[in-house]
């Protein structure tokens, strides 16, 4: 089995995944001063709540955005199983597509896993649309190749500006507001209604940019942990991969080991 590690801004996910089937996954917030050891303390407990064994894991690959995260990440592969950790975007999982963008090298490694794990699940020109500590919206096109995209405020580091810049705001759960008016009578409806209709007008009002600009038929595809909270309150999206990363970390996986 595999295990593939997307280490976040705010989370690092772990997942053990039987080829491409996720059998389990587990996310602790992003520390980059945990150790190998304390990772593995943790992931072992995880996996035998599972039913699952480290003895059972046979390959580790990572994705990182936290640079420092990587060396306790790597240790972990090698001291508690037994292997060398792939990490994206190195040799010999390089990206594989091309880059046409400025500075391809300060490409966050997340963003160029989902743009590899998108076009392979959805041929044709996208927009990949990640919400996690920042919203990002990446283009690719038909052949598969980035290129470019937008970063924008995640959507809690939004509402966290806005309570932590306002001292008589309260700190509100991010969800729907009740009703579709967006008229707020009370300070929560209107903060509940700014944050929330404000944003899905922000990704609505960026997707239709994009689309222009690109200018042939393209798809939209949504991942990350609030992408479910925004479906079925708006019809921007065409698809929902909640676990895009991890997928396309198994899809290198595989083309790593089917080019050796």
């Amino acid at each position: 089995m595999l295990l593939a590690i997307d280490a976040g801004n705010t989370n690092v996910v772990f997942a053990v995944l039987e080829g491409r089937r996720i059998v389990a996954r587990w996310r602790i917030a992003t520390d980059p001063r945990r150790t190998a050891d304390e990772y593995a303390v943790w992931l072992s407990q995880l996996l035998q709540l599972e039913g699952l064994s480290r003895d059972g894991i046979d390959g580790v690959i990572i994705a990182t955005v936290v640079p420092r995260a990587l060396h306790n990440l790597e240790v972990l592969a090698s001291k508690y199983f037994h292997t060398t950790a792939l990490v994206a975007g190195r040799a010999p999982v390089e990206w594989g597509i091309p880059l046409d963008v400025d500075e391809p090298q300060s490409l966050g490694a997340d963003r160029a896993v989902n743009t590899i794990a998108a076009h392979a699940l959805h041929p044709g020109d996208l927009i990949v649309i990640d919400f996690g500590t920042a919203t990002t919206l990446d283009v690719s096109d038909y052949r598969g190749a980035y290129k470019g995209g937008i970063i924008a405020p995640g959507l809690n580091l939004s509402l966290d500006a806005l309570v932590g810049a306002a001292a008589q705001l309260p700190r509100i759960a991010i969800e729907a507001p009740a009703t579709r008016s967006v008229i707020g009578t009370s300070t929560v409806d209107q903060m509940r209604i700014g944050i929330f209709w404000g944003y899905l007008s922000l990704i609505e009002g960026l997707v239709a940019r994009l689309k222009q600009e690109v200018g042939r038929p393209t798809k939209v595809i949504a991942t990350g942990g609030l992408a479910t909270l925004l479906t079925g309150h708006t019809t921007v999206f065409d698809a929902i991969e909640p676990d895009l990363t991890i997928q396309g970390l198994a899809m290198m996986w595989e083309r790593a080991h089917i080019a050796s």
